[in-house]
């Protein structure tokens, strides 16, 4: 059971198509492609396996509210799974995304939305 790296930074926009050509024109991240989602919002690569995503601010999500996250890719969700049990942190998941990559969010004591998540899968039911 590890962490493998920072996936990506999650944050809430008031004007998508405004941050799109921010993130694009002055900083020159390429947008990369999204799951289907279903709420507005765009994906950038960062180096060669961070992304960061943006998310149209008032979107409403599922506890917890996942407008403003960081997220770790790791080995085995299942054992964080079992690991956070055994520590008594609460949390949602793990629960499938539209890309099939599994996640669970939970809160640092500070209140931080943090993401776990798999790689995305291609396989099918």
């Amino acid at each position: 059971m590890k962490i493998n790296q920072l996936n990506h930074t999650a944050l809430p926009v008031q004007n998508l198509e405004k941050s799109c050509r921010f993130y694009q024109d002055v900083l020159g991240l390429a947008p990369i492609a999204r799951p289907a989602f279903n709420f507005p919002g765009a994906w950038f690569g960062m180096g060669d396996q961070q992304e960061l995503h943006l998310i149209s601010k008032g979107t409403t999500f599922e506890v917890p509210s996942l407008d403003r996250h960081f997220a770790f890719q790791v080995d085995d969700i299942h054992a964080f799974a079992a690991h956070l049990q055994e520590q008594q942190i609460e949390f949602f998941g793990p629960k499938c995304r539209p890309d099939r990559a599994l996640q669970i969010v939970f809160r640092d004591p500070d209140g931080h939305v943090i993401e776990l998540c798999t790689k995305p899968s291609i396989a099918s039911d």
